[in-house]
């Protein structure tokens, strides 16, 4: 019989809808449910796409002898992380205070007045290497709470109180400038890896945001080290097995230091932000593999990805069914020589195992191998290979495709508006700017309320009750505002303008402008969660520096761009410290240093040949942060085309920092020297 779960909407906690487990999804009536009977709260955080989530899942919480310990002595609440950012976050800082990691699935205990006292992610079903099984941990945390509650109560109201003092106090600090950016580049690459691209060691994850940072940094000054990095960090990730060779797109991360073996799951996010900054390298370097990896990329998100409704999906499963019943992380993309041979033929195969680095032996487990580039594509038949890569994805489109999570998330749908709209304008590809359209009338559509106010998710075409968070704002606004400057369409500008007036109003501290997660007026969790640094994606602090910042060049707004340079004093302080881990904080700053610039282009005619040419060379220009603004004379839908005439009656291009503009150009040359001084 389907528990409780069985009437959300999120595919993750409908996976555990058939558990024997009794859960329930977090809500004041499961408290309200442990405090009746006296019993403390588990309370599990994972996502859909997490390998051990499912594997915790199938040892634990689908064997009836634990569901029954846990429905006799526990209040069992699941948490979806990407429905309830807040909930997790809150949580994992407790758990990584006391454990010093974290990780999912995460296993907090809490008591009925949801304060925490014991910690833990994954289980295993048996004692192993150390560490208790769950059944042990679910005896152990009954007898403290029915032998030494009191001692529980103190531990709990410890860590609340301990957290309660982590307030960040960097908002009213003034913004980074050229020492604190200096000093960043110099700690990235003291921690990059110059022989295989990237920074850090095993696992390895791809650094989207710095390498927006290093694109955006050599822009501003011409520093030749920052692009090398991003340029070589970029080549190795898509030479590597964690881009998919055949079908275009990225996996969360790579296991080892190489890029060679990824977890297997790919994330809307990743691909958003990762086929953005490779068209960003693009137009800094005009590399053709660049160019091939946001296209292929792009069209991943569009093809793999998009829901019925025009939205974007939030992630590809690691797992699927090897042909024979077992569910294998990445039995979808790995192949044998064998299998190379039954498709290809042992000629073929032979090129293809040299091309995609297929071993005898396997890059992976049980002698398959992970798909990557090992060699230049010069050493290669340009026509043959594509016929080999065409015959394998047309074999791998017949497996086990890995599950899908269709629930639709603000912020990650506004970071593919803003990637796939870039994209398309600098490829030529209409239909990606239309797919960006598309998800943005969603987002209006579906996730706006008639304030403004944001949803978090939504699934089939249904809003998701769970309110927006700061990253939702933020980068949703980022999204619109790329849409703009792209389209010419001033709506998405007014759409922006809306989710950032409730940054200011709701989300930002009135008096130093520190930014929190969650809205003043959001469910009030043990504490309000607050957190600047960016991890998979820009944290909400950093998008909405970087989305009020593009707001205020495209309006003139001071108390936008006043809030967007507050914000930024928590880059000044972390920045030269942890530079790895504030990336795009660090990119809207280079912004902020650059102006941000404000091209200006207007036309007598919006479909004006030479009008479209000067608005190409725009979009192209490599200035931090700068925006565009692309219309007729007379249009009032953007501020930046006001008292803006053409000159001698030919469309015309303005380059300006805060309203103040220089010559006027008719010459696609000269606008494009002027965005690269």
């Amino acid at each position: 019989m389907p528990n409780r779960l069985a009437h959300e909407t999120s595919p993750y906690l409908l996976q555990h809808a058939d558990n024997p487990v009794d859960w329930w999804p977090w809500s004041e009536e499961a408290f309200e449910e442990a405090r009746r009977r006296g019993v403390p709260v588990l309370l599990s955080v994972g996502y859909s796409s997490c390998h051990w989530c499912h594997v915790m899942a199938h040892e634990s919480f689908e064997d009836a002898e634990t569901a029954e310990q846990l429905n006799a002595g526990f209040v069992s609440v699941k948490v979806d992380r990407e429905e309830r950012p807040d909930v997790d976050a809150v949580y994992m800082e407790a758990v990584q205070a006391a454990t010093g990691q974290g990780g999912w699935p995460m296993t907090v205990f809490l008591t009925p007045d949801a304060e925490p006292f014991y910690f833990g992610t994954y289980f295993p079903p048996a004692p192993r290497h150390g560490m208790p099984s769950f059944r042990q941990v679910l005896e152990g945390v009954r007898q403290a709470w029915t032998e030494r509650r009191d001692e529980v109560a103190e531990v709990a109201g410890k860590i609340v109180r301990d957290l309660s003092e982590r307030e960040i106090s960097f908002g009213d600090a003034e913004p980074p400038g050229e020492q604190e950016l200096s000093q960043a580049l110099l700690g990235l690459t003291r921690e990059y890896d110059p022989q295989r691209g990237g920074f850090g060691g095993a696992p390895k994850f791809p650094p989207s945001m710095v390498v927006e940072f290093l694109l955006r940094h050599h822009a501003r000054t011409g520093a030749e080290g920052a692009l090398q990095m991003a340029r070589d960090t970029c080549e190795r990730m898509a030479r590597g097995g964690i881009y998919d060779q055949l079908g275009g797109g990225f996996a969360r991360y790579s296991v080892d230091r190489d890029w060679t073996v990824p977890h297997f799951e790919k994330m809307l996010y990743d691909n958003a932000l990762l086929c953005r900054a490779y068209a960003h390298l693009w137009r800094a370097t005009g590399s053709e593999l660049a160019r091939r990896v946001a296209v292929e990329t792009a069209d991943f998100m569009v093809r793999e990805l998009r829901t019925a409704e025009g939205g974007f999906a939030s992630a590809l499963d690691a797992d699927s069914d090897d042909g024979t019943g077992r569910h294998v992380e990445g039995a979808y993309y790995v192949w044998t020589p064998e299998q190379l041979t039954e498709v290809l033929g042992a000629e073929d195969a032979r090129i293809a195992m040299h091309y995609f680095g297929v071993t005898e032996e396997g890059t992976f487990e049980e002698g398959a191998s992970v798909l990557r580039l090992p060699q230049q594509d010069s050493v290669f038949d340009a026509e043959k290979i594509a016929g080999i890569r065409e015959r394998l994805l047309a074999k791998r489109a017949g497996r086990p495709a890995p599950g899908r999570d269709d629930k639709v998330v603000a912020a990650w749908n506004g970071l593919a508006i803003a990637a796939l709209a870039e994209t398309g304008a600098y490829f030529d590809r209409p239909d990606l700017v239309a797919a960006a359209v598309g998800a943005a009338d969603l987002l209006v559509r579906l996730h706006l309320d008639e304030q403004a106010r944001l949803s978090r998710t939504s699934k089939d075409g249904q809003a998701g009750a769970n309110a927006g968070v700061l990253e939702d704002y933020g980068d949703v606004a980022e999204g619109f505002l790329a849409l703009a400057s792209v389209t010419g369409e001033g709506v998405w500008l007014e759409f922006a303008g809306f989710l950032l007036d409730h940054v200011l109003v709701r989300f930002a501290d009135p008096e130093s402008g520190a930014l929190y997660d969650t809205a003043a007026d959001a469910e009030q969790l043990i504490r309000r969660p607050q957190d600047p640094t960016d991890n998979a994606v820009p944290s909400g602090w950093t998008a909405a520096a970087g989305a009020l910042l593009g707001y205020a060049a495209h309006t003139g707004s001071v108390p936008h761009r006043t809030a967007a340079e507050k914000a930024l004093g928590v880059v000044k302080a972390l920045g030269p410290r942890v530079p790895r881990f504030i990336g795009w904080g660090l990119a809207v700053a280079e912004a902020l240093l650059d102006g941000p610039r404000e091209v200006a282009v207007v036309a007598a005619a919006f479909d004006d040949p030479a009008a479209q040419s000067l608005l190409r060379t725009a979009l192209l220009g490599a200035a931090p942060g700068a925006v565009v603004a692309y219309g007729t004379v007379g249009s009032e839908e953007f501020p930046l085309l006001a008292d803006r005439p053409l000159r001698d009656g030919e469309p015309t291009a303005y380059v300006c920092r805060n309203f103040t503009c220089d010559a006027p150009t008719t010459d696609p040359e000269r606008l494009r020297a002027a965005l690269g001084d």
